[in-house]
């Protein structure tokens, strides 16, 4: 029997498209923008920290991060955002989605200016006698703000897509969640442009000479070190202009009258918003939470949402495997296609750039298309579909480059390459990348939303953790590593698995997420219910 519906919530479920919903997608999405652009921008800064700080590693190519420390840099603000997704999203349905909101912004904010201003003085460090020790102290400062600064992007997951989903209205509620997410798109595009603006100003204003194998080090001048330090503090900038508008978002209806149990601050709140005149209905608020107080490591819920916890964790998990891994190896890939030309045919500001142009150009073929063609067809097509299509085409186009590599790797074909590589992150985008993140912030109870996103997006990052480590040893050639042939066939492989464990996923287009979640359903007694735990 279905309990009847609050007002408040009846009306957030057919609401009208108002300038309040664009409002809370650019509030939360500047948050996504950040996000990625701290995440992926990191590629071409980890060529100009090799330049600096590893010149001298091998006396015959240009310096380069050693394995261990590449993967460091790239996996510690991945782990950060692990711990950020859980800590926030436990946060988030105790206290609050508002609450712990401006907190997330605040660490990005912080730690993205202090990882540019990482410690150790600026200047050619290969050149110097301690370089090692210089290396180090910079190279295990940044790695700090950098875990604290993904700290922060892991909290913005579950309260940006728990506050979007609990705004929205079900006719369009997964299209506003995955513009919400969209915008990493723009944050990735922003992290190649920015690249190329920066590197192209430095290099016109004091260009250095080609690599030089008898002395490397010339091809990287001191303005180098300016080059990545600004590029990594560009990040503070969309989350702080959107600090104070955040801060001035009311909370949720939901988590409001739901959780909270105030029906009289749900009703203003929305009243305010949603511009009409709204009851409080304090006694339908009292009796919502019988039959559905169950724990997290209930009984009940483990036979409710059990396997839907396992659908969302195990695809986000393996789909970040992938996502992140193949991200990290972009610049070996593009080398070995002959896409961009060897590291010692370029100084080191103009590998950055070159890096930054080709970031740019898979982001505008195929990154930013992708999100938003989720964007336009989620709430036609259905989650489901959108995400078993995903990871299908995923497939297809990575074998496709993997089996016949040789082919690609041939003078001539960039332009094939150029056109597939870009149809794999369009699939991921209008595919699983999306609706991963959608789904979870749909399908669980409202007193526990926050929290199992952040568990299912904390399998994500920890996929990736392991994509990122795995993977840059896995590419690295033969005999040291399997090559990137047999990498891109394994990953291949985990996008397959990806599209089998979609089919525990539900489809959530089109119902109230009380309808979904269970939580308008009374129980028929009381044996029915559990101790919450």
């Amino acid at each position: 029997m279905a309990k009847e519906q609050l007002q408040v919530l009846n009306a957030l479920d057919s609401a009208k498209i108002q300038l309040y919903h664009f409002k809370a997608i650019v509030i939360a999405g500047m948050g996504f923008f950040t996000d990625a652009y701290d995440l992926f921008c990191i590629n071409p800064v980890m060529l100009l920290l090799g330049r600096l700080y590893y010149i001298n590693t091998d006396p015959t190519k240009p310096g380069a991060l050693p394995p261990n420390v590449k993967s460091a840099v790239a996996a510690v603000a991945l782990c950060g955002t692990v711990a950020g997704q859980i800590f926030f999203g436990l946060l988030g349905d105790k206290l609050g989605r508002k609450k712990v909101y401006g907190l997330t912004l605040m660490l990005m904010v912080f730690c993205s200016l202090a990882s540019g201003l990482s410690f150790g003085p600026f200047g050619p460090y290969g050149v110097e006698a301690n370089a090692k020790a210089k290396a180090k102290a910079v190279i295990s400062t940044l790695c700090f703000f950098r875990f604290w600064l993904g700290f922060g992007i892991g909290g913005d997951y579950p309260l940006s897509a728990t506050i979007m989903s609990e705004y929205a209205n079900k006719k369009t509620r997964g299209s506003f969640i995955a513009a919400v997410f969209a915008m990493q798109g723009f944050g990735i595009l922003a992290g190649g442009i920015v690249t190329i603006i920066v590197s192209s100003a430095f290099n016109a204003a004091n260009p250095a000479p080609a690599y030089n194998k008898d002395h490397p080090s010339l091809s990287t001048v001191p303005e180098a070190d300016y080059v990545w330090r600004i590029i990594v503090m560009f990040g503070a900038i969309p989350a702080a202009l959107t600090y104070y508008w955040r801060m001035k978002m009311p909370e949720t209806a939901r988590y409001t009258a739901l959780v909270a149990k105030n029906a009289k601050q749900a009703a203003a709140d929305m009243c305010t918003v949603l511009q009409v005149d709204l009851e409080a209905e304090p006694e339908k608020v009292e009796t919502r939470g019988q039959g559905n107080d169950f724990g997290l490591f209930s009984k009940q819920f483990l036979q409710r949402h059990g396997l839907h916890l396992l659908g969302t964790t195990t695809t986000w998990f393996l789909l970040d495997i992938v996502f992140y891994g193949q991200s990290l190896i972009q610049p070996l890939i593009f080398t070995d296609v002959h896409w961009l030309p060897p590291s010692k045919q370029m100084n080191a500001i103009e590998e950055a750039y070159q890096n930054g142009k080709a970031q740019t150009l898979i982001a505008l073929c195929g990154t930013v298309p992708g999100y938003w063609f989720t964007v336009v067809f989620i709430d036609k097509m259905g989650r489901f579909a959108i995400q078993l299509m995903g990871f299908f085409f995923m497939t297809v186009f990575m074998f496709a480059l993997a089996i016949p590599f040789h082919h690609w790797t041939s003078p001539g074909n960039e332009l094939g390459f150029v056109i597939m590589y870009s149809l794999i992150f369009f699939f991921a985008n209008f595919g699983p990348n999306a609706t991963t993140f959608v789904v979870p912030a749909e399908i669980f109870p409202a007193r526990l939303r926050s929290t199992c996103h952040g568990i299912s997006a904390a399998a994500g990052k920890i996929g990736s953790v392991l994509g990122t480590f795995v993977i840059v040893y896995a590419s690295a050639p033969k005999p040291k590593g399997i090559g990137t042939k047999n990498t891109l066939m394994i990953l291949g492989g985990v996008n397959l698995l990806g599209a089998l464990f979609t089919l525990l996923v539900p489809e959530s287009k089109g119902r109230s997420l009380e309808e979904i979640s269970g939580e308008d359903e009374e129980e028929d007694s009381a044996e029915a219910r559990t101790v919450t735990i």
